[in-house]
C-alpha cells in the first residue's frame, strides 16, 4: 500500500509534468482529436476528451512506478485541449466552401490551430482566479474529472484512515455509472435499437409546436452536476424558443413540400430562431465580460503582484503560482508574431497593394487579439455554467463570423476592394479565416477553465498545467491539419469535391461551416435578416435587467442570462436532459435535507454530503461511459467508411425499427434515471 500523501501541500514532491505522461499524451491526443475532426465534420457534434482521457492516464500509468493524481491530471489536461481544439472545423471547411481553398494548406491550418490554441491558454490565465478560486461556477466536468482523479488514486485523501474503502466505494459508482451509459450509448449509436431522442409536434391554425425529448445519460449527468439556476435558465430560453419563436415563424413561412411538421419546426428554428439566440447570447457575453472586468483586473493585479513577490520572496503557495510574466509576455509576442505571419501570407495571395495587404493584416490581428479576449471570458463562464460539451461554442463562431464579416465589409469599402468581384469572394474568405482563429481561440477557453478547475481540485500546480495546456495545443495542431485533408480527399464536403467523380451522399455535411459560411455570404451580399439577431439582443437585455432585479432582493436566486440564450440557441434534445438532470439535483438534496431533520441526525450536513458525493460519482461515471463509447463508436466508423464499408456498421435493425426504437429509447432512458435517483437516496453507502 502507498503511503498517503497530501497533494494540497505547498511541498509536496510528485512527478506531475513527465516524458511518459506527455508520450501518453501524444497519443491519446491523435485518437482523441481525429475522432472527434470526423464525428464534428460529419454530424455536427464533438465530444469532451477531459474525462475518457483521465480514465484511460489512470488505467495505464498505473503500471509505473510513482504514477499520482498529479500525473494524472497533467496527461488529461493536455488531451482535453488537443481534442477540444478540433471544434475549430465548425468553421474552416468554409474556406473550401466559399469557393477560395482547394485543400487545406497544411502549414496554415496548423497556425491557425496553433496561434488560436494558445491565445485560449494564455486568455485563461488571468480568468483563472476570478473564474475558478474567485468563483462559485459549477464546472460540471471538471469536478467530474476531479471526482473521477480523487476515486483513482489511492493516495489523495489524508484525511481519514478510510480513503482506500472510500477509493474503492468511490470507484465502484463511477463504474456503475460508465457501464449503465456506455451500454446504453452503444444500443444507441451503435446498434441503433434505441432512439437518442423523441420528437413531437403538432399545429393550432398555422402554428406549428414542437416538442423534443433527449435521451442522453450523459447529458443528464451533467445537468446533476449544473445547479438549478443554470437548468431553469435554459427551460425558460426552450420555452421561448419553442413555444413562442418557432410556433410565430411558422405562420410566416411555407413548408417545403413533403416536409413534415417536425422537420417544418426544426428548419424554422435553425433558419430564423437560432439566430434569435445568437443575438441573447452576444449581449450576454459582452454583459458577462463587464461583470467580470473587474475580477480580472483584480486577477490580474495578484498575478504581477504574485510574480513580484516570488522574485523577492519565494512565499506564493504552489497552488497560486501561474506561468510568469516574464513567460507570458514572451508567449504573448510569439503569439502576436505568429498571428502576423499567418494572416500576411493569406492576405499576400491578392493583388492589393502594399497598403491594403498591411491594413488588412494589422486589423486581422486586432480582431483575433480582442475580440479572442472577450470570447475567452464568456466561453469560460458558459462552460462553468453548463460544461464544455453543452457550450454553443458554434453560437461563438456565429458572433465571430459577424463581427469579423463587418469590420471587413467596411475596411474593404473603404479600400475599394468591391469594384472587383474577386475582392468580394476575398473578403468572404478572410472572414472565415479570421473567425477559425478566434474559434480556436473560445474552445480552448472553454476548456481550459475546466481543466484548471479540475486541477485546482485535485492540488495541480497551475504553470504546470498551463504548459500541459500549450503542449495539448501544439499536439492538436499537428493532427488536425493533416487529418482534415484525408477526410476531404475521401469524402468532400457538402457542395464541394476534390473530385468530380464523387458521391455526393458520402459527403461530411459540416453544418455549422455551411451555416456560417452562408451568413458571411449574406453580410456581404446584403441579405442578411438583423431584424432577428436584434430581437435577440432586446431579449437578452431584459433577461440582464430580470436577473439584476431578482438578485438584488433574492442574493440568493439568479437567472443566467447566457444560460436563457443557450437554451434558445442549443437544440431541445441537449438542453432537455441536462434541464431534468439540474431538477433532479435540486430534488434529491431537498429530499435528503428533510429526511436528514426528520431523523434529528447531528450531522445532517455530512449526511447530505455523502449521499451527494455517491450523486456525482455516479453522474461522472455516466460521462465517463458514453464519451469513452463514443470513441470507440467513432473508431469502428472511421475504420468501416475508409474501407469501403457502411457509415453504420453496427446498426441491428432497419429505419422500420423507428417507432420501436424511440419507445424502447424513453422506456431505458426512465428506468436509467429513476435507478441513479434511487442509488442516490438510497439509505447504505
Amino acid at each position: 500500500m502507498r503511503k498517503s500523501v497530501d497533494v494540497m501541500a505547498d511541498n509536496v514532491d510528485l512527478p506531475e509534468l513527465t516524458f511518459r505522461g506527455m508520450f501518453l499524451g501524444m497519443l491519446l491526443t491523435g485518437i482523441f482529436t481525429a475522432s472527434n475532426v470526423y464525428l464534428g465534420l460529419k454530424v455536427g457534434l464533438t465530444f469532451s476528451s477531459s474525462i475518457p482521457a483521465a480514465v484511460i492516464s489512470m488505467a495505464v500509468l498505473r503500471l509505473f512506478a510513482k504514477s499520482n493524481i498529479l500525473e494524472n491530471n497533467m496527461v488529461q489536461t493536455q488531451v482535453s485541449a488537443a481534442g477540444t481544439l478540433s471544434a475549430v472545423i465548425f468553421i474552416i471547411p468554409g474556406l473550401l466552401m466559399s469557393g477560395y481553398w482547394t485543400e487545406f494548406p497544411l502549414w496554415q491550418t496548423f497556425m491557425i490551430c496553433l496561434c488560436g490554441g494558445a491565445l485560449g491558454v494564455l486568455f485563461t490565465i488571468p480568468l483563472r482566479r476570478a473564474m475558478v478560486v474567485h468563483s462559485d461556477l459549477a464546472y460540471p466536468e471538471g469536478k467530474a474529472a476531479a471526482e473521477i482523479l480523487k476515486a483513482g488514486s489511492v493516495s489523495h485523501d489524508t484525511e481519514n484512515d478510510n480513503s482506500n474503502a472510500q477509493n474503492n466505494d468511490g470507484l465502484k459508482e463511477i463504474g456503475m455509472g460508465a457501464f449503465l451509459a456506455a451500454v446504453v450509448n452503444l444500443c444507441t449509436a451503435g446498434f441503433r435499437l434505441l432512439a437518442d431522442q423523441i420528437s413531437w409536434a403538432f399545429a393550432v391554425g398555422k402554428a406549428v409546436f414542437s416538442i423534443t425529448l433527449g435521451l442522453s445519460l450523459a447529458l443528464f449527468g451533467a445537468g446533476y452536476l449544473i445547479g438549478l439556476a443554470g437548468g431553469i435558465a435554459m427551460l425558460i430560453g426552450i420555452i421561448l424558443a419553442w413555444g413562442v419563436f418557432t410556433p410565430y415563424f411558422t405562420t410566416l413561412v411555407t413548408p417545403k413540400e413533403g416536409m413534415d411538421l417536425i422537420g417544418f419546426a426544426a428548419s424554422v428554428w435553425s433558419s430564423k430562431v437560432r439566430f434569435i439566440g445568437t443575438g441573447t447570447i452576444g449581449i450576454a457575453a459582452l454583459w458577462t465580460f463587464l461583470m467580470l472586468m473587474k475580477p480580472v483586473l483584480k486577477g490580474i493585479k495578484e498575478l504581477i503582484s504574485s510574480n513580484i513577490q516570488n522574485r523577492d520572496l519565494k512565499t506564493a503557495h504552489r497552488m497560486d503560482t501561474d506561468l510568469s510574466l516574464k513567460a507570458m509576455s514572451i508567449l504573448f509576442a510569439l503569439i502576436t508574431i505568429g498571428l502576423l505571419g499567418t494572416i500576411y501570407s493569406f492576405v499576400t495571395e491578392t493583388s492589393f497593394s502594399s497598403g491594403a495587404i498591411i491594413l488588412f493584416t494589422v486589423i486581422g490581428t486586432l480582431l483575433v487579439l480582442l475580440i479572442g479576449f472577450l470570447v475567452a471570458a464568456a466561453c469560460g463562464y458558459m462552460a462553468g455554467l453548463v460544461g464544455s460539451s453543452s457550450s454553443p461554442i458554434s453560437g461563438i463562431g456565429l458572433l465571430g463570423i459577424i463581427i469579423s464579416s463587418v469590420v471587413i465589409l467596411i475596411i474593404g469599402s473603404s479600400q475599394g476592394i468591391f469594384a472587383d468581384p474577386l475582392g468580394k469572394k476575398f473578403a468572404i474568405a478572410f472572414a472565415i479565416f479570421i473567425t477559425s482563429i478566434i474559434l480556436a481561440t473560445a474552445t480552448i477557453s472553454n476548456d481550459n477553465l475546466q481543466d484548471l478547475k479540475t486541477g485546482f481540485l485535485v492540488g495541480a500546480t497551475p504553470w504546470k498545467q498551463q504548459t500541459a495546456l500549450i503542449i495539448g495545443c501544439i499536439f492538436g495542431a499537428c493532427v488536425i491539419s493533416p487529418v482534415l485533408n484525408l477526410l476531404y480527399k475521401a469524402y468532400g464536403f457538402t457542395g464541394v469535391f476534390p473530385r468530380p467523380d464523387m458521391d455526393p451522399t458520402q459527403a461530411m455535411a459540416a453544418p455549422q461551416a455551411n451555416l456560417m459560411t452562408t451568413i458571411a455570404q449574406g453580410i456581404f451580399n446584403s441579405n442578411i435578416d438583423w431584424n432577428l439577431i436584434g430581437i435577440g439582443i432586446f431579449l437578452g437585455i431584459v433577461v440582464i435587467i430580470f436577473d439584476i432585479f431578482i438578485k438584488k432582493f433574492r442574493p440568493m436566486w439568479s437567472l443566467p442570462p447566457l444560460a436563457v440564450g443557450m437554451g434558445i440557441y442549443l437544440p431541445p434534445s441537449a438542453d432537455e436532459p441536462l434541464i431534468l438532470g439540474a431538477i433532479a439535483a435540486y430534488l434529491i438534496h431537498k429530499y435528503l435535507k428533510n429526511r436528514a431533520q426528520n431523523k434529528n441526525l447531528d450531522a445532517a450536513k455530512d449526511y447530505i454530503k455523502q449521499h451527494e458525493r455517491r450523486g456525482v460519482l455516479f453522474a461522472s461515471g455516466m460521462i465517463v461511459g458514453e464519451s469513452i463509447m463514443g470513441v470507440i463508436i467513432a473508431a469502428v466508423i472511421v475504420t468501416s467508411v475508409t474501407s469501403g464499408g457502411s457509415n453504420d456498421p453496427l446498426s441491428l435493425v432497419g429505419k422500420d425499427f423507428a417507432s420501436t426504437s424511440q419507445f424502447l429509447g424513453l422506456t431505458v432512458c426512465i428506468i436509467a434515471m429513476l435507478y441513479f435517483v434511487r442509488r442516490i437516496i438510497s439509505s447504505k453507502f
